[in-house]
């Protein structure tokens, strides 16, 4: 085994070390330099630092909300498992997924809508202060547009970064242009794994990591 790093935090340490080296000489706003760093950690692709956009101060709120409890909610239970709950317990915030719940499934198909829009609504009614992970269905991203020009929600962050073909880079562009705060990847890359490191990024910076 000569050669190899075997040791967890070593492994981290020199991958963020050689992201690092790959993007010398680049400079990142606002505290977004940690987020992209930590998403291209997680997907090995470089292409994030050009693609991920932040809507003004973001991040600032983000951490407010953070370290005031906010509740986050998460389009698939791949982001849920994903996103560290000893941080989240940490700061006193709850985080939530809807998506599996039988009564989700079931309004859905009675209204002939996706299980993620309908989840969202859920997110709604908790009447905290939200954080929304999208990492997998556009629909979200719509349905959140829509209630939020219709004065039903007010999120703090949304992060915008569902992966495909079908509604992602319309949805996406919807979110980027509405002045919802905002983290979105642009195009057709994202995913869960995406929408967990963004939030992972921003609670190790809320608890002091």
């Amino acid at each position: 085994m000569d050669g190899f790093i075997l040791e967890p935090k070593e492994i981290e340490k020199r991958s963020f070390e050689i992201i690092g080296q790959r993007l010398s000489g680049r400079s990142f706003p606002g505290g977004t330099g940690d987020i992209i760093k930590r998403v291209i950690h997680t997907t090995a692709d470089f292409d994030y630092a050009d693609h991920l956009v932040f809507s003004e101060g973001v991040v600032d709120r983000a951490l407010k909300a953070l370290r005031e409890g906010a509740a986050i909610v998460t389009d698939t239970m791949m982001a849920y498992s994903g996103i560290n709950k000893r941080s989240v317990s940490e700061l006193g915030c709850s985080i939530h997924c809807f998506m599996a719940d039988r009564d989700v499934a079931e309004e859905a198909g009675k209204r002939q809508i996706t299980r993620a829009m309908v989840s969202m609504e859920r997110a709604a009614a908790l009447e905290k202060r939200l954080i929304l992970a999208v990492g997998n269905a556009p629909t979200a991203l719509i349905a959140v547009y829509e209630m939020v020009k219709d004065g039903r929600l007010d999120p703090e962050l949304i992060v915008a970064v569902p992966v495909g073909f079908v509604n992602v880079r319309e949805a996406k562009e919807l979110i980027i242009g509405s002045g919802i705060p905002h983290i979105a990847a642009r195009g057709n890359k994202g995913g869960s794994n995406v929408a967990a490191a963004v939030m992972n990024a921003l609670l190790y910076r809320a608890v002091g990591r």
